[in-house]
């Protein structure tokens, strides 16, 4: 029988093995977390005493002017008179008096068509006329010498009243082959030629009255009562850059449209130079109350956001102690901070807006860089670039 030797080493279990191996493991990742952990915490607390470097800012000093309310509104131009001269009647076109783009007055013939049948027509119907206008004279005469009957003596005045108005009507039809200028008015481009036949109702050229011309623009129907006839309108024309032209509302539509909740406004406007065209867009402005003052800034110190609008203001305050540049060097004195103000805003003329509530004048505001400003951030002023801050701005054409 075989004896144990008792100094032979035991092999150890697998369970005691695998308590052994994810002792190491726990011990090895522990110190691997550990160590991140305490690098993170020192990073964290050096950024979060790093001092900050100034952030670079233009600046405004709010100030108050006298505004006036005013709207803006776009409008088309329609002429007082303007219309396609047409043709009532029929024919060949025989002589054309058409002379392009030039003002004609009412009356002046613009075209003649052929009516050489109906002048030949007419000649018969005067040679009726004159013997029916015989025939009812001489039966007249006889019925005062109790000759014919009363009835007989009519019925040829009749005959002689039926021939004179055919006549009437022939020249009348005559009439219709000359075509006349409506009404006083600038001549555009002819459409019909020399010897062309024309249909009743066929365009040959259009005509227009400038002078003065119809501004129509639309306001919604909140404006209602606050535009009324007399009032002043000032518009311009992007074909005409820097003129203003000055007219007065002469018409207000009564009715309000259903469909876009608009009314129809109708100024006139004096256009003696032919500048304004019928169907040229406008802008149109005018005025709706009286001057009041307002504290305005420029568009861009306006932090727009959908809780609110907000501005940063910029005040002086002192160091704190212990302040350091990135460097580490001690800062004393004053420095420059902002901070976020919610603020109300009203109306706006070109690159300027008014604020109602929440800034007083003379206060300094941030106009660039909002971005990167946060509450209490430190910040420098360089104003060696401005943001165009113009009440009326004109920007170049190109």
């Amino acid at each position: 029988m075989t004896r144990k030797d008792p100094l032979a080493r035991k092999t150890p279990s697998t369970t005691k093995r695998m308590i052994l191996m994810l002792i190491a493991v726990v011990v090895i990742f522990g110190g691997v977390f550990a160590v991140k952990a305490i690098m993170s915490k020192g990073m964290n607390d050096f950024f979060d005493t790093m001092p900050q470097p100034a952030a670079a800012v233009t600046d405004w000093t709010a100030k108050q002017e006298e505004w006036i309310d005013a709207q803006q509104a776009v409008g088309t131009f329609v002429a007082i008179n303007g219309t396609d001269v047409t043709t009532e009647a029929g024919g060949v076109v025989r002589s054309l008096s058409i002379d392009v783009g030039k003002p004609v007055k009412a009356g002046t013939v613009l075209a003649q068509l052929n009516s050489a049948n109906e002048l030949a027509v007419l000649k018969s119907l005067e040679a009726s006329a004159k013997l029916a206008a015989v025939q009812r004279d001489r039966w007249q005469a006889l019925a005062r010498d109790k000759l014919v009957s009363q009835a007989e003596a009519e019925e040829r005045a009749t005959v002689a009243a039926t021939s004179l108005a055919q006549v009437e009507a022939q020249r009348a039809l005559i009439a219709q082959k000359t075509i006349r200028a409506p009404f006083d008015g600038v001549l555009g481009i002819r459409k019909v030629n020399l010897g062309q036949y024309l249909n009743p109702g066929d365009a040959i050229v259009s005509l227009q009255a400038l002078d003065p011309i119809y501004l129509d623009f639309t306001l919604p129907e909140q404006r209602v009562g606050q535009v009324l006839p007399g009032a002043k309108i000032r518009a311009t024309v992007d074909a005409l850059p820097g003129q203003v032209f000055e007219g007065e509302v002469t018409a207000v539509e009564p009715q309000v449209d259903p469909a876009t909740r608009n009314f129809k406004v109708q100024a006139t406007l004096a256009n003696g130079e032919y500048n304004l065209r019928p169907g040229a867009f406008a802008h149109v402005g005018f005025d709706t109350g009286d001057a009041r003052k307002v504290v305005v800034v420029p568009q861009t110190a306006i932090s727009f956001n959908p809780y609110g609008n907000a501005v940063y203001v910029i005040q002086e305050v002192q160091r704190a102690a212990g302040e350091k540049d990135m460097q580490g060097n001690d800062l004393t004195g004053k420095k420059l901070v902002v901070r976020q103000r919610f603020v109300k805003t009203g109306a706006t003329r070109g690159d300027l807006i008014a604020v109602t509530e929440g800034l007083k004048p003379g206060e300094r505001v941030a106009t660039t860089g909002l971005l990167k400003l946060r509450n209490d951030a430190e910040v420098v002023v360089n104003n060696k670039v401005q943001p165009v801050t113009e009440a009326q701005p004109k920007p170049e054409n190109r």
